[in-house]
């Protein structure tokens, strides 16, 4: 061979069969899973479902924080920015399980 040249594997090959394989799954759960949103109507316009769970839950997670700071055991949650927005989105998604069950 010549002395700046050197061999590749052909990967060209190998992404092609990737991209391949996975394009199939990939467009089937694109088009099955955006039916399985319900959406609410509300005064003519449509909303989804996730964002009436996610409004509850944060309302929810101010109420309990109102609560913690109230009956004083706040300052021993760790760090309150983090403790606050996964209390969020574990009642978020706990309305989400009991409305919902999708």
């Amino acid at each position: 061979m010549f002395a700046g040249t050197r061999l590749r594997p052909p990967t060209a090959v190998r992404r092609r069969a990737y991209t391949t394989a996975a394009r199939w799954p990939i467009l089937a759960a694109a088009l099955v899973v955006p039916r399985y949103d319900p959406l609410f109507d509300i005064e003519g316009a449509f909303f989804p479902s996730w964002m009436l769970c996610l409004l509850l839950g944060v309302i929810a997670a101010i109420v309990l924080r109102l609560l913690f700071a109230r009956v004083g055991i706040e300052p021993y949650l760790g760090p309150l920015a983090l403790v606050y927005p996964c209390l969020a989105l574990l009642l978020s998604m706990s309305v989400w399980l009991l409305f919902f069950r999708v």
